[in-house]
């Protein structure tokens, strides 16, 4: 995609060495700010975590942004902007500097976990490849002498155009000018680093170009006969595992079969220029409502089945100031009035799951809870979904769920309404009382007087509070 493509989701936890968390997909969300009418950073970030997003890529490291994000508990990726590639490769005091400044000082209250130098760098007007590595590497020393290498990972972006071959997916290589230069010391750093490859994969500009070859439903995750990989058998049912599959197949080619991969740009346009086949709201609810729901099986792709899928979808708004075709305005997950585009349900999924059910996603209320406040389980709902209420704040949510375990402080009184009520509470709390965070498909509401089952409890917003 064009440089100033950004991108969502989603990844494990990406915990502090790593972009994945046990056998789990994570979905992040790509907030770039090429667009004049978007809402202010504290505004984002309060719909952030309104929709459960945990996991945010900046395409830079502004200063309202980073200050926004600031004690939100939600993780960030920065950037190191492709025009910055030739003094960060030149002069190691230029990226101390840099990290001084830009990350260093926004830590550890801004949770920064990784950084992207540069950005899909292989096709820059601006022929900056040649420093990508040295600058990787500069940044890196730079982390090391501020202590901050063993939390926050080096990697850069590469579109899929660095690959020579991708079909079928076996055949997958990198482009032969790239590979001695660039490709395999870069792949050198990430290992050592125990870092991930970091991929901008777009199923729709595969389509687009090959809609005569292409299955419209492989390409959005719907039900197809799927195709075999005539090089080793394998079998895919959808094209955004064929294109990352071609990653890993061209990485093995190399010798580096062992670095892991982290999807951070990927989505589909809900508008496009009228050569832009396929661009349309109602596929693009199809692939990204298909590829949350694929992320977050847990499963892996067939050539790595037991690595799971971390992605990042593009982009969180449509960016009015983008230039290129009408797509490149229109991959946003919201307007900038913070309205959906259309509608996918991964408000509630943003986290790593362990199974794969379905769970219900956290709405928007229409204004912030303020006061004294509390979350309480409705008892009108049906079981079903206060169980499925309960599940989620209890596991992907991180509600402190302890007490009310068998033969803790507050099992009793042992109904499912009670316990949902604790639980929706504590999430509630967690979240610092933010829009959408008591609501759980209608299973719960907000009340202003502590209801007997809080009260006995004996739960305050100070000690449920981040």
């Amino acid at each position: 995609m064009a440089l100033f493509v950004l991108s969502l989701l989603m990844l494990s936890s990406f915990s502090a060495i790593s972009f994945t968390h046990a056998d789990s997909g994570m979905i992040g969300v790509n907030y770039g700010r090429i667009a004049n009418n978007l809402p202010a950073p504290e505004k984002v970030v309060e719909l952030l975590k309104s929709q459960g997003i945990n996991r945010v890529k900046l395409y830079d490291t502004d200063k309202s942004v980073l200050t926004a994000l600031a004690n939100s508990g939600i993780k960030v990726v920065v950037s190191l902007p492709n025009e910055n590639l030739a003094a960060a490769s030149a002069d190691q005091s230029y990226t101390d500097n840099w990290v001084q400044e830009n990350v260093k000082k926004y830590t550890p209250a801004t949770d920064i976990e990784a950084i992207a130098v540069g950005n899909e760098v292989f096709v820059d007007p601006r022929n900056t490849t040649t420093y990508l590595v040295q600058a990787m590497k500069n940044v890196q020393s730079s982390l090391v002498k501020f202590n901050l290498d063993e939390s926050i990972k080096v990697s850069s972006p590469i579109a899929l155009s660095a690959l020579a071959n991708s079909y079928p997916p076996s055949s997958g290589s990198f482009k032969p000018d790239l590979i001695e230069p660039v490709i395999k010391p870069m792949l050198d750093l990430l290992r050592k680093t125990s870092s991930h490859i970091m991929v901008n994969a777009y199923p729709f500009f595969a389509y687009a170009a090959n809609a005569d070859k292409i299955s419209l439903d492989y390409a959005l995750f719907k039900e197809n006969a799927g195709n075999v990989d005539s090089g080793n058998g394998l079998k895919y049912n959808n094209l955004l595992d064929a294109q990352i599959d071609a990653v890993f197949a061209a990485m093995a080619a190399v010798g580096f079969n062992d670095v892991k991969l982290v999807v951070t740009e990927t989505g589909w346009p809900s508008a496009g220029d009228e050569n832009e086949i396929g661009a349309g709201s109602a596929n693009a609810a199809a692939y990204n409502g298909g590829l949350v729901k694929r992320v977050l099986t847990g499963n892996g792709t067939p050539l790595k089945p037991k690595e799971p899928l971390n992605v990042y979808l593009f982009a969180l708004f449509n960016e009015n100031q983008k230039t290129g075709p009408t797509s490149e305005r229109n991959y946003g997950l919201f307007y900038p009035n913070e309205n959906k585009v259309y509608d996918v349900p991964f408000s509630a999924k943003s986290t790593p799951v362990n199974d794969g059910k379905d769970k219900v996603p956290v709405k928007t209320p229409s204004s912030r809870v303020g006061g004294q406040t509390w979350c309480v389980a409705n008892g009108k709902t049906t079981k079903e979904k206060l169980q499925e209420g309960l599940d989620y704040a209890c596991g992907e949510g991180g509600a402190d769920c302890r007490p009310i375990q068998k033969g803790a402080t507050c099992y009793d009184p042992e109904s499912l309404e009670a316990h949902a009520s604790y639980a929706f509470n504590s999430y509630y709390q967690k979240n610092a009382r933010g829009v959408g965070t008591c609501d759980f498909g209608g299973a719960a509401y907000v009340v202003s007087q502590p209801p007997s089952t809080v009260r006995k409890m004996r739960v305050s917003n100070r000690a449920l509070k981040w």
